[in-house]
């Protein structure tokens, strides 16, 4: 007994270790087989990242396992992914691995998981699904060393899960996915006749010709499957399928042809409860509809019998009814009552273009409001014929009181419509308005709405439409938010094109306003929370306070006329403004604004543009006789552009052209600024205390007192662009002080300028009126010298540096010669002495008499060092003590 325990275990043991070792001797063999088999018969390219061998996973099986295979198309689709997954396992039997190449392999069992299939066909047709080798393609000739491998399936069970299938048809304008997709199967497919039970769970998106029909709509389907392989025959035995939350259940079956398919299958509701209905609504807007008490039925039932090829779908009939039905939510105190639906989808041809709907009736009350609804669509897939009608009253406010809507702040107001349409696609794609029939009137009163993206509630007092064949008339718009009042009129003249065929939304209209706030239509930034997770690093920070900017419409191709009494901006008041607006291609130019601001006119032309990422402007400004007290204080741009002018007072007349980028807010970006000014401004007064660069001037030149201005009118002309303003030289007069200005600026606040002031010598100081008197001549009341000041530094704390020595050494200089001359032309013998005591120097007592010849020979006698210590002594007169107490900057 032991012996044979032993032998056992001993033989155990080698099974075990063979069993481990066994992938590492046969793995390069199947492996390579795996590849080579499934390129042989595929025009495709198969690939795989890595493989696996196992003989225990799944023993007595062998397992082999693929990761990141992919299948890439050629030809047509080259290069294109038609399937790729993040692994796959397929189990043959075990001693299938002892085959010689070219023997068949059978496949009992697969799975693959994080599956992508892509299924395309281009606008001429052509797909990329059919990889298999065509008949009459040579597959590359074997030997009797390497025949060619076969595979046969005899599968138990399979199982996909994580999965994603993609369907788009360019040719017919269709897309379909299927997202979150996982499907299970068991059975025995190597059977002719067996039985298949599967289980299959996903999100379904559909659209058709740009529309949608579905969007991540859950479906289920736990489906039993007749199989007859050699009839190609698979019947549906026992099926319930599951769409959001409404169940089906249906029978029959699909024959698969050669180059057909025959399908014919009934489905129905498995109950007539009105809590079908509710379950065609998402669930996330359905709101625990098993809660909800109902009336009456809602049914859908019908058939698809027929033939599928690639000219013909099969025929088909669905009826979706409701009679006499009603639903309340427990908690809310209306009920949604005298509910009637009669609707058929069919196609009774089977060509795909002949489907049509009619909604027979569509009928609901809410407390004492009915409304109802018809349409007949014919030709759904073709050129479809559209009819509808709609009619009734719907009061807004019990719609939150019958419904759980999501809204912070319930509606309010009454809707009244009566409208009736018919026309047809081909129409309204060529443009051919005058053949549609549109007739009707859409109401709305006492209309309030709120939303956390308005900055105030928006009450519509009354508004009404009327339709017709040419357009869409807006006979009457009052409506009030915040301070702002509207009112308006006008119309649409392509109302259809714009929904049905991505066509400019055209229109005209009048706007009226007794007060018009900007900011009411302006919501607030968010700025976040100084949170650690905020600072972790600046991009981050910088995502947060991003803005989203204003856009301006593509679709909008309108004229709109405005006046507005009074105009609110910011801190800003503009009386009596009217202009037009043209709104076109993410553009609005402005023609012709004007208004009254700052006690004077402005007047504006211009445009908007947000077709480029970052928005910009274009415009050009008429400024007349603004007040310069109240425009400074009003208007950035005016400091940012002219910051010294801010002290003046008087008015200012102004012709602007300035271009330049937006912010997201719509303020303009100083930095981006370009164009030029032409500006005049006639002065009544100026307060050197408003500036900072006056009162410094004021300070470091004791003459100057711009309280006593001469100037009435200033000119100048001002170019601006990459942040800095360039100001032309223009002319100011203090007293009889002559003052030249010149220079630039940055919107930074930096300065660059120069100031030359021609001062009259009698401004110099005791010094130059004790020398001016020793002339006693008419002359020296006439005499000037320049003084220049160059301002630097910044508008906040600008810096001020003369040329205040070279000033007083040239106005001795001036002084003296004008003496000499004197002398000589008085002939005076006694020049030295006399030009010794102009200077205020003492003679030699031993100077003698001397002729006119040698008084000519005294002009030069007179040292540099007297003239030097006048000038000093005059440059201490000129500035007083106070400057000699402080650093000049000289």
């Amino acid at each position: 007994m032991k012996k044979t325990l032993k032998i056992v275990g001993i033989v155990i043991g080698l099974l075990i270790v063979f069993l481990i070792a066994a992938p590492f001797i046969f793995e390069g063999k199947i492996l390579d087989i795996v590849k080579s088999t499934v390129n042989k018969n595929i025009d495709a390219e198969f690939d795989f990242a890595d493989a696996d061998i196992s003989f225990i996973r799944n023993f007595p099986e062998v397992t082999v396992s693929v990761n990141d295979m992919s299948i890439l198309n050629t030809g047509t689709f080259a290069g294109k992914t038609l399937v790729a997954a993040k692994s796959a396992n397929i189990s043959v039997p075990f001693m299938q691995i002892f085959n010689s190449e070219g023997e068949s392999y059978t496949v009992n069992s697969f799975s693959i998981d994080g599956a992508v299939v892509n299924i395309l066909i281009d606008e001429d047709g052509n797909v990329n699904y059919d990889i298999a080798k065509k008949d009459g393609t040579e597959v590359p000739v074997t030997t009797s060393e390497t025949p060619a491998s076969t595979v046969s399936l005899s599968i138990q069970n399979y199982d996909i899960s994580n999965s994603q299938i993609k369907y788009y048809d360019e040719q017919g304008k269709m897309y379909f996915e299927l997202n979150d997709f996982n499907h299970s199967g068991t059975g025995d497919l190597s059977a002719v006749k067996s039985e298949l039970d599967t289980k299959t769970s996903g999100l379904v998106s559909f659209d058709m010709d740009g529309t949608n029909y579905f969007k991540d709509t859950p479906v289920t389907l736990d489906a039993k499957l007749g199989v007859d392989l050699e009839q190609n025959i698979y019947t549906f035995l026992e099926n319930k399928a599951v769409i959001n939350q409404l169940e089906l259940v249906f029978d029959g079956n699909v024959k698969l042809n050669d180059d057909s398919q025959d399908v014919a299958i009934t489905f129905k509701t498995p109950s007539s409860d009105f809590k079908n209905f509710l379950a065609l609504i998402p669930k996330e807007y359905s709101k625990e509809i098993e809660n909800v008490n109902t009336t009456g039925d809602f049914v859908v039932q019908g058939n698809f019998n027929g033939t599928v090829d690639d000219t013909h779908i099969p025929k088909f009939n669905i009826d979706i009814t409701s009679n006499n039905a009603s639903f309340k939510y427990p908690d809310l105190p209306q009920s949604v009552s005298n509910i009637t639906i009669d609707t058929k989808i069919a196609n009774e041809t089977g060509l795909l273009e002949n489907t049509y709907v009619n909604i027979n009736a569509l009928t609901f009350k809410i407390a004492q409001d009915v409304f109802s609804a018809s349409a007949n669509i014919k030709n759904l897939m073709g050129n479809p014929l559209v009819n509808a009608n709609l009619k009734g009253r719907i009061n807004l406010g019990n719609l939150s009181q019958a419904y759980p809507f999501d809204v912070e702040q319930q509606m309010q107001g009454v809707l009244d419509a009566n409208i009736a349409t018919a026309f047809d696609m081909k129409a309204i794609e060529d443009g051919r308005y005058q053949d549609t029939k549109n007739s009707g009137s859409l109401g709305l009163s006492g209309f309030e709405f709120n939303s956390e993206d308005l900055t105030n509630p928006i009450q519509i007092s009354k508004a009404g439409l009327t339709f017709n064949t040419q357009n869409v008339t807006l006979n009457t718009f009052e409506a009030k938010t915040g301070q702002t009042d509207l009112s308006a009129k006008g119309s649409i003249d392509n109302l259809l094109g714009y929904m049905f065929n991505d066509q400019l939304l055209k229109g005209n209209f009048t706007l009226n306003s007794n007060r018009f706030a900007l900011n009411d239509f302006m919501t607030e930034s968010e700025n976040p929370e100084d949170t650690d997770a905020n600072k972790t690093t600046t991009e981050s920070t910088s995502e947060m306070n991003t803005t989203e900017a204003i856009k301006i419409p593509a679709f909008l191709d309108a004229t709109i006329v405005a006046k507005a009494n009074t105009v609110l901006y910011d801190n800003l008041t503009l009386k009596d403004a009217s202009g037009s607006l043209l709104v076109k291609d993410e553009t609005v130019t402005l023609k012709d604004f004007k208004s009254s601001i700052f006690g004077g006119q402005i007047a504006l032309n211009g445009a908007v543009s947000t077709k480029a990422e970052t928005p910009t402007f274009d415009v050009k400004l008429g400024m007349q006789s603004f007040d310069m007290a109240e425009s400074f204080k009003g208007l950035d741009m005016l400091k940012a552009l002219a910051p010294i002018a801010q002290a003046f007072q008087g008015v200012l007349n102004s012709n602007f052209e300035i271009k330049g980028d937006l912010s997201n807010e719509f303020t303009p970006n100083l930095s981006t600024l370009s164009g030029n000014a032409l500006a005049e401004i006639l002065v009544s007064d100026v307060d050197s205390e408003d500036s900072k660069v006056l009162s410094t001037l004021v300070d470091r030149l004791e003459f100057l007192n711009f309280n006593e201005g001469e100037t009435k009118k200033i000119n100048t002309t001002l170019t601006f662009d990459n942040g800095q303003v360039n100001v032309k030289p223009f002319n100011l007069k203090f007293k009889d002080i002559d003052v030249q200005v010149a220079g630039s600026h940055g919107f930074d606040q930096t300065l660059n300028y120069n100031a030359t002031f021609d001062v009259p010598a009698k401004y110099l100081g005791k010094e130059a009126q004790s020398l001016l008197s020793k002339l006693n001549d008419a002359e020296a009341e006439n005499i000037s010298v320049p003084v220049t000041a160059n301002i630097g530094g910044n508008v906040g704390s600008p810096s001020v540096t003369t040329d205040l020595s070279a000033t007083a050494t040239a106005l001795t200089n001036k002084l003296v010669e004008m003496q000499k001359d004197k002398l000589l032309n008085e002939g005076s013998t006694k020049v030295k002495d006399a030009l010794s005591n102009f200077l205020g120097t003492n003679s030699s007592k031993d100077s003698t008499t001397v002729t006119t010849d040698a008084a000519t020979k005294t002009k030069d006698s007179v040292t540099t060092d007297n003239i030097k210590k006048a000038a000093d002594n005059l440059l201490n007169g000129l500035f007083g003590k106070k400057k000699e107490e402080t650093n000049t900057g000289d």
